[in-house]
């Protein structure tokens, strides 16, 4: 009986520290997709480890100011998933969207984080591309801000908002999803057609 006193007093005092990692959000966008969504799917190629790991373009927050460097956004600076960097000659399959109109994106989380904030930046007219995304080449405010205060998303994000009026052809929405109580964000690159 004595044995079993102590075993259950040491798992009590173990199990916490087993059991708490460093357990933080994890998500992607699924609409529009996502380039991790699409090298998920295998609608994409050659992805990497980023196909078994589509919710993990996690990087500092803070963009524009601060995170990922230039012509490594998509991959949030993560070596392991720089394939997402590679705009692969402006192939990467593209949504058809309309400018101006209402639009519902869709974050799937696998693991929700208590948030701040969900934004989407977008391309500039003009822009390459063929080349890394870098800050010049997105409008420099999100045109989209979803405030969570903190809150806890469930699994399944969905939010409308209106897409930015007037642009045509080819483009790039950037999807930031903002943690509260982490020094980190997680980046989204979603190719779109206009």
């Amino acid at each position: 009986m004595r044995k079993r006193l102590v075993a259950a007093m040491i798992a009590g005092l173990v199990l916490p520290f087993v059991c708490t990692g460093t357990a933080t959000g994890h998500g992607y966008t699924a609409n529009p997709p996502s380039r991790s969504y699409h090298c998920k799917t295998g609608a994409v190629k050659n992805c990497g480890p980023i196909q078994w790991e589509p919710q993990s373009v996690e990087g500092p927050k803070g963009f524009p100011a601060r995170g990922p460097a230039d012509g490594k956004i998509c991959s949030a600076g993560l070596s392991q998933f720089k394939q997402l960097d590679d705009p692969r000659g402006g192939t990467w399959p593209a949504k058809s969207l309309t400018s101006g109109a209402r639009f519902e994106f869709t974050w799937t989380l696998t693991a929700a984080h208590a948030t701040t904030s969900f934004r989407y930046f977008v391309t500039r007219d003009g822009w390459n591309p063929a080349a890394p995304l870098t800050r010049a080449q997105l409008e420099a405010t999100p045109f989209l801000t979803v405030p969570f205060n903190g809150q806890r998303p469930p699994n399944t994000v969905k939010h409308s908002g209106t897409l930015p009026a007037g642009k045509s052809g080819r483009h790039l929405i950037l999807a930031v999803w903002d943690i509260a109580d982490t020094g980190n964000a997680f980046y989204s690159c979603d190719d779109v057609q206009f």
